[in-house]
């Protein structure tokens, strides 16, 4: 995650979801093979996915991952998708394939993509996952001709990324730890509602992640937190527009992010409550009465205090 959100600095640059979405799904595929764990997914046929995206033609790829190729699809009914077909070389086994369908069918939440469904037929690993009209992120932060991104909505896409994966590690009866958390990996629709992608089975386990941060990320991030520079480090394009107290909040959640000790890094949960206390502070007037400081901290949890800095966890105690 971290890393993430260090990105989101540099870069150089709810609303209505779409309810009718599986419902199209049934009529789009209604000759199709229900999924083994009930109505959760589907079991395209392959000529339905070589259809959708004139024979896997190489023009219609979209992105390249370990699993293999992404193509942009479009089903007979119109709809677009996203088509991610394992590569042919693939060490997973078909039946380690349909567990992780079934567990990617159960996960539901408004930032992880969701999958449509899949196809395993004549051996093939197919994917379906409901298309993201703008994008990763990354494509709106580097080498792009696409307007920056203001502060606020960086701000919101690290919000709704953290809460995802705070699903990912809270909410299931078997943790998910995603372990390549990258602007690559953060897709948006066409209202900038961030989305994580490129997590499944094998990347579960029952505890979190404690794993060291990569050296090169935490020493260049350090050298400007500790310098109090970070505002060095932020697109041109919208330095002047950050309201420094927004700005320091965020690094402090950067720093605490960057412990060396996994066991001292905040939880997901923490991380939500100091990007929208920043969220908040970027929004807010010039003068930050007392009272609305109150307001931004009020019920703020054990865990969350036990994060704090000495100074605040004073005035909240």
């Amino acid at each position: 995650m971290i890393s993430f959100v260090i990105i989101v600095l540099v870069g150089k640059r709810q609303l209505e979801k779409k309810r009718h979405f599986k419902m199209r799904r049934r009529s789009t595929i209604k000759n199709t093979v229900p999924c083994h764990n009930g109505d959760l997914s589907y079991r395209f046929m392959l000529s339905e996915l070589q259809e959708a995206t004139h024979n896997f033609d190489e023009n219609w790829v979209i992105g390249v991952g370990g699993f293999g190729k992404v193509y942009n699809g479009v089903l007979r009914d119109g709809t677009r998708v996203a088509v991610k077909r394992g590569k042919t070389n693939s060490q997973q086994g078909i039946n380690e394939f349909r567990n992780e369908i079934e567990l990617l069918s159960r996960i539901r939440h408004r930032h992880l993509v969701s999958l449509v469904g899949y196809c395993d037929e004549k051996k093939e690993k197919i994917l379906v996952y409901e298309y993201m009209e703008k994008g990763t992120l990354k494509s709106h932060l580097y080498g792009s001709d696409l307007p920056p991104l203001t502060w606020k909505q960086r701000l919101e896409i690290c919000i709704g990324s953290a809460r995802g994966l705070n699903y990912l590690h809270k909410e299931l009866v078997k943790p998910i730890i995603h372990r390549d958390v990258k602007s690559a990996n953060i897709l948006l629709d066409q209202y900038l509602i961030p989305k994580i992608a490129d997590f499944g089975l094998s990347k579960s386990g029952p505890e979190l992640d404690q794993s060291p941060i990569s050296t090169t990320v935490k020493d260049w991030a350090m050298e400007y937190l500790r310098r109090g520079e970070l505002i060095q480090v932020v697109d041109h394009q919208i330095a002047a527009s950050i309201r420094p107290d927004s700005l320091r909040k965020f690094g402090e959640i950067v720093e605490k992010c960057l412990a060396d000790n996994g066991c001292e890094r905040p939880s997901m949960a923490v991380v939500v409550w100091y990007l929208e206390y920043a969220l908040q502070l970027q929004e807010m007037e010039s003068d930050l009465s007392g009272v609305s400081s109150f307001n931004l901290i009020a019920g703020v949890s054990d865990e969350i205090k036990h994060v704090m800095g000495p100074a605040l966890r004073h005035i909240l105690d």
